[in-house]
């Protein structure tokens, strides 16, 4: 696991003990604070036109960021309560992405691995 998420992930192990917030931590509350953040974070996109969503002005794409940071926070924690290394596991995950999806039968489509 990389460094620099250890040291994130100690610093919300701090942030959490200093304020006795241990105690609801558990991966069940982790999952289901992942998922309202990641809502948030989709209710600045929801009914922009795609091409406004790709050309947020400062305002937006500060809101974004904050949203951004929500979901990896309580991404890393619930990875660091289940033990899971969050790089590892992404990098295994890409792997069986490009089995899944190989180039030469996915480019260029957005079907489902068992539709190609």
């Amino acid at each position: 696991m990389g460094t620099e998420i250890r040291e994130i992930q100690a610093a919300l192990r701090r942030f959490a003990d200093e304020r006795d917030w241990g105690q609801f931590h558990t991966p069940k509350n982790l999952a289901i604070s992942l998922s309202i953040e990641a809502a948030e974070l989709l209710e600045h996109f929801q009914w922009l036109p795609d091409e406004q969503s790709r050309h947020l002005d400062d305002g937006q794409r500060e809101r974004v960021a904050h949203e951004l940071a929500d979901v990896l926070l309580y991404l890393l924690l619930l990875a660091d309560k289940l033990g899971i290394d969050p790089l590892e596991a992404a990098r295994q995950k890409l792997a069986i992405n490009a089995t899944k999806y190989p180039a030469d039968k996915a480019r260029g489509s957005s079907r489902k691995y068992t539709e190609l």
